[in-house]
């Protein structure tokens, strides 16, 4: 782990498209400010780790998936039958 110290106003820069700037120290506490591109997803280390340790959603739920209007189609269903 990489540990750098920096001073209210000044800045970190990650792979050229990911900017950590100190926008306010108060205490023991320290406001970043992030820029970086919509692609990438951040959140806050605690928000993290309980998305990675939350349970999968059921397999069911995956196999559905919404069409253009309120019905649901399961996207493996069987052709329907043309019995008469």
């Amino acid at each position: 782990m990489l540990v750098l110290t920096r001073k209210l106003g000044e800045s970190i820069v990650i792979d050229d498209d990911i900017v950590l700037k100190v926008t306010a120290v108060h205490g023991n506490r320290v406001k970043v400010a992030v820029e970086a591109p919509k692609s990438r997803r951040i959140m806050r280390g605690e928000i993290a780790d309980s998305v990675s340790h939350s349970p999968a959603p059921p397999q069911e739920e995956s196999q559905w998936s919404k069409t253009g209007s309120d019905t649901r189609t399961s996207i493996a269903a069987p052709p329907p039958s043309s019995a008469k």
